[in-house]
């Protein structure tokens, strides 16, 4: 039986998220219908990062396994073919060692979370950004963002949901820049590390907005962290600006 690998592209929009659910949308049953409508097989998928509803996707990995050996470019045209006009696109399809599992073989994540920084509204990404409209300095919320790296207890924030055995986690990266094109300022955030709790991109960029706008300090910051403050973060960020960009595997 062989095991595919498939490299996924969605827009989380008009989705409840990953994971599968009873009665809401969400991208793996999208896929797994797919899937079944394609080969007529239930097969179930297991992804890199299981992302909330709203989030986006540009290089989300899952495995499946299938009774067939189907030749790859077929599983990836198939399966695109059932997905349309749904906002989901499968990239590539191949196939790996049965040992490989996309979400127990990762050993880094990537997210991108993007701020656009500007009174008026987003017109054409309103669904992928986050819009503040009051100035935010990026070298002030990169600043604060170094003391966040490393290995420590990120309790405040967690989500109050989060099923995670352990709230310590190692961050790898957390970068702050801002990007200019003429009348267009978007501030991105971009982070890594070998697994992140629930919602804790989310809370760190909303955190990192209000030092930004000088309502925290990074000493203010690594406080919050090593105090596990919950009440002193920024607000959560909403979904739409949060988007996982990539897995590693060794």
């Amino acid at each position: 039986m062989p095991r595919y690998k498939l490299v996924i592209e969605y827009d989380g929009a008009p989705f409840r998220g990953w994971q599968r659910q009873a009665d809401d949308p969400t991208v793996q049953a999208a896929i797994e219908t797919a899937v079944t409508r394609f080969s007529g097989e239930t097969a179930r998928l297991t992804c890199a990062g299981r992302t909330d509803a709203g989030v986006h996707a540009i290089h989300q990995v899952a495995h499946l396994d299938l009774a067939k050996d189907w030749r790859t470019d077929t599983v990836r045209d198939a399966l695109n073919a059932h997905l349309r006009p749904q906002p989901v696109a499968i990239l590539s399809a191949e196939v790996v060692p049965q040992e490989f599992d996309a979400r127990h073989s990762a050993i880094r994540r990537h997210y991108r979370y993007r701020i656009l920084n500007r009174r008026s509204p987003a017109a054409l990404t309103r669904a992928h950004v986050w819009q503040v409209p009051w100035p935010l300095d990026a070298e002030l919320m990169h600043r604060a963002a170094q003391r966040l790296l490393g290995h420590h207890d990120f309790s405040a924030f967690r989500a109050a949901e989060c099923q995670a055995k352990s709230p310590m986690r190692t961050l790898e990266q957390l970068d702050v820049t801002r990007v200019r094109m003429g009348l267009f300022e978007e501030i991105v955030i971009a982070t890594s590390a070998r697994s992140f709790l629930h919602h804790q991109v989310r809370a760190m960029a909303g955190t990192l907005m209000l030092a930004g706008c000088n309502r925290l300090s990074a000493d203010d910051v690594a406080e919050i962290l090593a105090t596990g403050a919950k009440h002193r973060c920024g607000p959560l960020a909403p979904a739409c600006g949060l988007t996982f960009v990539g897995v590693d595997y060794a």
